[in-house]
Parts: C-alpha cells; sequence; structure tokens
C-alpha cells in the first residue's frame, strides 16, 4: 500500500508539516506527563482510525517503558483499573474533543471539571494543544492513507 501523496516529499506538505511538529514540540516540552500525552495521541488516533499515528505512538510509548497491558487496555479505558485518575480525566477530554461533531455541544462542562482538577492551567492548555494537534496528524495521514506498520520508535525524533 502506498500513500496517495508523499507528505515527505512534498515541500508544502513538508513545510506545514515542520509547522505543527513545532507546536508539537511546545507541548511534548510542557509539565503534561509524558505517558499521558502517548495515551491521548493513541486515543485519538484509534477513535480516527488512524494507523500510521496508532503505530507510531504505540511504539514510542513502548519503547518510552509503558507496559503492555496499558497499551492494550487503551481503547477500553473506561472498564480498565489500569489508568489514574487524572489519565482517565485526560481520555475522556480526549474522546470528546476528538468527537466534537458527534456530541452535540462538544465538550462538557462536567468533563472539562474532571480534567481541571487533575491538571493546572498550562498542562490544560497543553492537553487542548495535544488534542488538536494529533486530530490534525490523524486527518492528514487518514486522507492520503498513510500506511502503517513499519514505524521505529524515535524516527522522527
Amino acid at each position: 500500500m502506498d500513500a496517495r501523496l508523499n507528505l515527505f516529499g512534498n515541500p508544502l506538505a513538508g513545510k506545514v508539516l515542520r509547522h505543527i511538529n513545532s507546536a508539537g514540540k511546545a507541548v511534548s516540552d510542557s509539565a503534561l506527563p509524558a505517558a499521558t500525552q502517548e495515551l491521548v495521541k493513541i486515543r485519538a488516533s484509534q477513535i480516527n482510525g488512524c494507523g500510521f499515528c496508532t503505530d507510531m505512538h504505540t511504539k514510542d510509548a513502548a519503547h518510552a517503558g509503558e507496559s503492555a497491558v496499558r497499551l492494550h487496555l487503551v481503547a477500553a479505558w473506561r472498564e480498565a483499573t489500569v489508568f489514574t485518575d487524572a489519565e482517565r480525566a485526560a481520555l475522556e477530554l480526549t474522546e470528546q474533543g476528538t468527537r466534537i461533531a458527534d456530541a452535540s455541544g462538544g465538550v462538557t462542562d462536567e468533563v472539562w471539571a474532571n480534567a481541571a482538577k487533575h491538571y493546572d492551567e498550562d498542562q490544560l492548555a497543553a492537553l487542548v494543544s495535544l488534542i488538536a494537534l494529533i486530530n490534525a496528524y490523524n486527518r492528514v495521514n487518514v486522507l492520503v492513507r498513510q500506511p502503517a506498520g513499519d514505524y521505529q520508535p524515535g524516527q522522527f525524533g
């Protein structure tokens, strides 16, 4: 399977992705825990059906020491006992922020308040930014049918 467009070879796509990557660097350097960042990226990618990002972020998380049990249970986090209350709040915010078109009104006040109990203002800014960024990456990769499976941890870092 080949991508419809070579995102890494097209000058305009490369320029756009460099800007998105710069925003992503600001988030990755934030105080939002790295494990939470990967869980958010994985969950949004699962929802959006982005195989490329799901492959990348599960491999990066495993490489960083995330357990296989937690990685396997991200899609079923509500029933899983392996996530902290803060991670659960981030995953709920991720789901509602990713499914804006499906949820009338977007993110509920209850979900926002729960996230705000666990994260300070800078962490919330990072979380909101991360959810927006991973959704942008997902959409780009799904649109071009970027193949999944060959990613190596740290390949783009």
